[in-house]
């Protein structure tokens, strides 16, 4: 896929506020600090679509970019906990898991996670959160270009060795590196598959 254009569309903490047109949408979403800005102007080869900050937690709201006319681009906050009254129960952040309950025309989401990290239960948590609502996703491991060859294998193996305690199959995955450009590519042409079988179903 070739990325002609990338506007900015809106952004807004009201899921209902979000575009009425009925076009694809991808979500992109990590914890603080995992590289979601710096990704996502890979992705566009925009340098500045997404504002990138040394803060964890920059993102606060739901925003809306145009990819080629065609499909949004959103980049939601990053995931935390938050405390049920009463309770012990932990859910995350309300916007969040509304986006994800209300919107029709997200097609898959991406959950962005550091490679140079053991599996962190946040992540986890999310993941399972995503599968037992039956949320599809992908994961982006980011950071690619910290590490060497063997130790991105072995941090994928890690994952793919917990996740297959509670899962049937380790969900798709990609490998990226935002300042080598590793990964554009296949993410690119990942969702650009997608939108050519829905256009082929419908």
């Amino acid at each position: 896929m070739h990325i002609k254009s990338a506007e900015f569309v809106m952004s807004n903490s009201d899921v209902e506020k979000c575009p009425k047109s009925l076009i694809p949408e991808y979500a992109f979403i990590g914890r603080s600090n995992v590289g979601k800005s710096s990704l996502i102007n890979m992705l566009t080869n925009k340098k500045s679509l997404a504002k990138t900050s040394g803060r964890p937690g920059k993102t606060q709201l739901i925003n809306h970019f145009l990819i080629n006319q065609e499909w949004h681009l959103v980049d939601l906050p990053g995931y935390g906990y938050a405390k049920v009254s009463k309770s012990s129960k932990k859910t995350f952040q309300k916007f969040i898991t509304q986006y994800f309950s209300k919107r029709t025309q997200l097609v898959t989401a991406f959950v962005l996670i550091d490679i140079r990290h053991l599996p962190q239960t946040v992540d986890l948590d999310f993941m399972q959160w995503m599968g037992e609502n039956g949320i599809p996703f992908s994961i982006i491991f980011t950071k690619a270009d910290k590490l060497k060859p063997n130790a991105i294998t072995k941090h994928v193996e890690d994952y793919k060795n917990i996740l297959l305690e509670t899962w049937e199959d380790m969900p798709n995955y990609f490998i990226t590196s935002s300042s080598k450009v590793i990964g554009q590519d296949e993410v690119l042409g990942y969702i650009q598959g997608l939108n050519e079988n829905m256009i082929a179903e419908n």
